[in-house]
């Protein structure tokens, strides 16, 4: 459920683009768990930040909101397609694109705590990503990876073969 069909698919594209590269950095299990921390989170936030708010608490954006953080943290230097202006398609590295995303967050929870979406369940949500990425992580995957690739899950290894100018090996900057 949530208040309209534009949160929801801006959710679930949030989750398609960035949640399948912090799963491959954290396990399918730790993911989840960490998936559903983050909806705790959120919750709890909405609680303690709007006590006396009347809307009901639905939808899957805080969630989505921690699994967004943990790519930031995880990943800040990979370059991700934006469209600018709604019309005008740019590379932009993710510290400066969801950097400005959390920064929005910020801005309209101040702006309009008691909105139809609850911004302060976003904030949980990045607050509660922020704080559970390094736990859940897989120990060999860096934080702050300083690579300007994809992540490893953006690359196949069977397209790695398919490639004639490629030895079957990743170069890394």
């Amino acid at each position: 459920m949530h208040g309209d069909i534009f949160h929801l698919g801006g959710n679930m594209l949030f989750l398609w683009v960035f949640g399948d590269n912090v799963e491959d950095a954290m396990g399918h299990l730790r993911f989840l768990a960490f998936y559903c921390l983050c909806a705790i989170g959120a919750a709890m936030a909405h609680g303690l930040l709007l006590p006396g708010s009347p809307a009901p608490l639905i939808g899957a954006s805080g969630a989505v909101a921690g699994v967004v953080a943990a790519y930031l943290i995880l990943h800040p230097r990979v370059k991700i397609w934006a469209l600018v202006f709604a019309k005008i398609p740019l590379r932009l590295r993710a510290q400066w694109l969801l950097g400005a995303w959390v920064a929005m967050q910020i801005v309209m929870f101040v702006a309009l705590p008691e909105d139809q979406v609850s911004w302060a369940a976003h904030l949980g949500g990045i607050v509660t990503g922020v704080l559970l990425v390094w736990p859940f992580k897989r120990k060999d995957q860096p934080i702050l990876d300083r690579r300007v690739e994809p992540p490893e899950a953006a690359i196949l290894a069977t397209d790695l073969d398919r490639r004639p100018w490629t030895t079957g090996q990743r170069n890394r900057l």
